[in-house]
Order: structure tokens, then sequence, then C-alpha cells
């Protein structure tokens, strides 16, 4: 405490020298103009000081800088900065953000105010605050995700405070600013569903529900017409459509058509048949639209800044897993995920697909082995007989030779493996990203639950409908015939390792709203309810719908 004194008396002696110095170069001839100079920029620094000395980032920063200025500069470029952060702190509702946390109210006032020195530098540390308080936001999101929910497995990185602050002594300010927010296709469509959803909001919302019963085509009546003007306001029908004439009362195969465009956007089976799933999906108001973007554009600040110009992104809530090159989707398959229960949830998280296994064991980790096996073991030692049991060296050991019941799930001492075959549990192929969660897509024998509308069956990870199409597409940059390379491996039935000459990013994220270019909004159920812990979290920290905060 006392040598911080020291040191601060220390400065605060130095910068007296220096008004002094500047003072006696005026008295002597040596230019007063220059001597004022010198003054002036000896008391900005002493102002400095003092606006900083409850902010040891700030301060280090600003003494490294020489305490140059950044915004309260005389200069057309600190004019510039100043402009452009106030226009962007007034826009902040247009990316989520609480606006009470990027208020510029106090900071339009600023400049004006400035009566002597020590207000110029108690607004310099006040601009630069605003500044890294709304780039911290805006490029790495509101909240810490693993404070929100433990099965979400990513840690934000975020550039220093010196590295922003030095971006916007470079560049144009306007520029600077927007490239804190994402700089990806999916964020600027969420940005427009925002916007789009606050009118609805603002406006007449999308009329009175459709009343919750079952409607099939061929039904007339008033229900049809509700349901007609339901999809109208939300534009799915032309509102001319919706005119309760004798043909509005129809459930006509062109409304039909429409109601499966409806449900292939909502992530429901496209039957055409308005059923309580549907009916739930289409009542939903759009203030609980809303806040499913808002609550997507935080997840998209989320994500690594490069993604990879070819990634894998699994859709948790979509129950989905598809390939991206660029912006294009060029594979998609439908996913089974973990289940809604116990520890059995998938986690997201960001890695590398390094290789695939081709004809692979399955090694039943050890959870698995305890709650699953071992019970039905311990009933009947010849149950599942497609599995093998290990012991601590590796050799296989005779089922006679055990006593299951002498142990519990922590004491069992054996290990358990299914060699490959057409019903392993990993199916014939799985694409491995090691991480510390044993997380990673695979094949399946039980493609039957691919046909299920809500689909977490799994132990935690993710099941591919389509995985040997997945594996000709990673294995087409590499090989001239990938199909022929794949199938010549499967045929020897024989355990191979086949690794990628180029590692592919895989994404597990979580979306109960994203985006299909050139298509209408997506959005899901909210299966693990992760969404709604964000939301919540979101609300605490002053968002609303309506991107006004407290």
């Amino acid at each position: 405490m006392m040598s911080g004194l020291r040191g601060l008396g220390a400065v605060l002696g130095m910068l007296l020298v220096l008004v002094a110095t500047g003072a006696r170069a005026g008295a002597e001839g040596q230019g007063q103009g220059q001597g004022q100079d010198q003054a002036v920029e000896a008391a900005f620094r002493l102002a400095l000081i003092e606006a900083a000395a409850d902010d040891p980032v700030l301060a280090d920063y600003y003494r490294e800088t020489g305490y140059a200025p950044l915004w309260m500069g005389e200069g057309a470029a600190d004019r510039a900065r100043r402009a452009a952060l106030l226009d962007a702190l007034t826009q902040a509702q247009m990316h989520g953000l609480p606006a009470a946390r990027h208020d510029a109210t106090a900071l339009m006032a600023r400049p004006g105010d400035i009566l002597s020195m020590s207000e110029r530098g108690r607004a310099e540390m006040d601009f630069s605050r605003a500044y890294l308080a709304y780039a911290h936001d805006l490029q790495g999101g509101i909240l810490d995700p693993s404070q929100v929910d433990s099965d979400i497995k990513r840690t934000v990185l975020r550039p220093e405070a010196a590295e922003l602050l030095d971006a916007m002594r470079t560049g144009a300010p306007d520029a600077r600013l927007r490239a804190l927010a994402p700089q990806t296709g999916e964020y600027r469509r969420l940005q427009a569903a925002r916007q789009h959803l606050e009118a609805i909001v603002a406006g007449a919302g999308w009329g009175p529900e459709v009343p919750a019963l079952t409607l099939r085509p061929g039904a007339v009546g008033p229900e049809v017409v509700a349901l007609r003007n339901r999809l109208a306001a939300m534009g799915y029908l032309a509102r001319g459509a919706a005119e309760p004439d004798d043909g509005a009362r129809a459930f006509d195969d062109t409304l039909a058509a429409v109601v499966q465009a409806f449900q292939r956007d909502h992530g429901l089976a496209p039957d055409g048949v308005v059923g309580p799933r549907t009916i739930a999906a289409l009542n939903t108001p759009p203030e609980d639209r809303l806040r499913a973007v808002i609550v997507a554009m935080e997840r998209e600040r989320w994500l690594p800044v490069d993604r990879g110009a070819r990634h894998v992104m699994v859709n948790l809530a979509d129950f989905s897993a598809r390939l991206i090159d660029g912006d294009r989707i060029t594979f998609e398959t439908r996913a089974v995920i973990g289940k809604n229960a116990g520890n059995r949830r998938s986690p997201e998280f960001s890695d590398e697909i390094e290789y695939m296994v081709i004809n692979p064991t399955w090694h039943v980790p050890r959870s698995i082995v305890a709650r699953d096996y071992l019970p039905r073991l311990q009933a009947d030692r010849n149950a599942a007989p497609y599995m093998k049991i290990y012991d601590r060296q590796g050799r296989e050991v005779p089922r006679g030779a055990v006593n299951f019941n002498a142990y519990d799930g922590r004491s069992f001492p054996f290990a358990m493996k299914q060699p490959p075959s057409d019903g392993n549990a990993l199916g014939r192929v799985k694409f491995m990203f090691p991480n510390r969660w044993s997380i990673y897509l695979h094949d399946t024998p039980h493609k039957h639950l691919f046909e299920r509308e809500r689909r977490d069956f799994s132990s935690g990870c993710i099941r591919l409908e389509r995985p040997f199409d997945l594996a000709y597409a990673l294995l087409a940059r590499q090989e001239d015939d990938p199909e022929g390379f794949f199938h010549a491996i499967l045929a020897t039935g024989r355990e191979t390792y086949v690794h990628l000459e180029d590692h592919v990013p895989v994404h597990l994220i979580y979306r109960t709203a994203f985006t299909r270019p050139g298509e209408r909004m997506q959005y899901r159920d909210d299966v693990y309810g992760r969404d709604a812990r964000i939301w919540e979290a979101l609300a605490r920290a002053g968002v609303t719908p309506g991107g006004q905060g407290s």
C-alpha cells in the first residue's frame, strides 16, 4: 500500500516538474505556445492517472501508450472514434444486448461538458470503459456459458483490453466496431429475424390462436379459417387466401402443402395434419420466438471466430448433423442425441475430427457397464452374449469364471467390449475427435429411431442415420474413389483406423432458432431446457425481447 502511494507520489512529482518546466519555457521566451502545450499535456496525464486509479488494466494501457488520448483529443481521428462508438452504443439493441448496460446518453453529453483537465481525463476513461464493455458483450457474449449450464463446455476466448484499444487507434472506427460481432451469415440472418419479429411483436402479433383441436385435409369450418389466418400472418399464405369465403373454409390440398412447409420449418413430421404438436407450434407467440432468436445470437457469439471453411455442425436441438462448406450445406443427416435424463445429455463443445474407425470395437464406458450391463449379468450370466469380458491385463475372461454378484458398479474389475459386427452398438463406422467426455459421431444398428420426431435416446454420443455418406464426403478430399476405398476396408470386417489428412472442425451446438440460407426461420423444441435457462440469465442481465434494458 505504502509503496503504491510512493509510486503515485513520484509520478505526481514528475508531472509537477513537467508543468513547471513548461511554464519556465514560456517565461524564458522558448515558445510560449510550446510551453502551454506541455503544461496541458502534463495536466491531461495527471487527470488520466487520477481517473484510472481504480482500474489497473486501463492504467497500464495508458501508461504504455504515453497517456495519448484515444477519444478526447482535439484531432479529427478522436472525434471520429467518439462518434462511431456513440452510434454503435445506440444500436446495441440490434444485437440483443442489454440497452441499460450500453447506454450512450451520458457519454453523448461528455465532450460538451468538459470544463477542466480533470473532467477530460474522466471522460476519456468513461469512453474506454464503455467501448471495452461493448466489445466484451458483442464479441464473446454477455454470459459465461459454463455458468449457465454445466453441459455447455465452452470457454470463450476474448481479446485483451490493450488489443481492443489498439485496434481502435488504427483503421476506420466504424469498421472496427462492426467487426466485433460474429462475421457469419448465420448471425446476420438472425439479426434480420430479430428485427422482423420485433416489428411483429410491436404490431398485432400473429392474430388469434388456432383452436386446440386436430384438423385434417378435407375439414371445413371456422377452425380452418383461423388456421389460414394464422399461417397468412406468419407469411406462409398470401393475405387474400384467408378471406372467409367458402374456399377459405376448406382444408384443401393447397393448404395441406402450406401446413407441411410449416411443419418442416418447425422440425415436425410433414404429414399435413394439424395435430397437437403442430397446434402448439402454430400458437407459440412471436414473443417466444423473439426470445429464441436473441438466445441464438448470444450462442453464436460463443462459437470460435474461425469455424473452419469446411466443418461439421451438429445441432442437438434439431437432431441433425450437417457438413458445411463456406456458408453452404453440402451434406446433412438425421441424428440421435443423448437422452434428456441423468448424465446422458450430449454436451456442447468444439473440436476436430481427426480420424474414422471402420468396423469399430465398442469399448463400453465404465458408467454404462455399471448402470446397464452389470445388473443384467447379475441376473443372468449369459445375458448380452455379444459382449466380451476382459481383465486388467487385456485378457478375455470366460463368463463362468466370474461371480458377477460379488461386485457392484464401483468394484467390478473387468472391462467389456463388443467386437466389430453388423449388430455392434457403434454400427460400422465412428468419427473420432478425442475429448475428455468420450463423445463422438457413429453409426447405429437401431435405424428405426430416426423415424421419430424427437430423437434423444443415446447415452451422450451422436448417432447418424447416414454415416457412410459422411465418410465418403470426408474421404473425397484424399481418395480418388472414396466410396470404393471405404467399402474395401468395410469388407475385411477388421477394425481399421483411417486418419484424415486435413482435420475437420466439428461443433456440437444447441439451437432452438436457426436459419437456412434462402429459407424461412427454423424453430425447434427446447428438449434439454437449456435455452430457457440462457434466456433467464439474459433477462437478469437486462435483456428484454424488445431490446430495451432496465
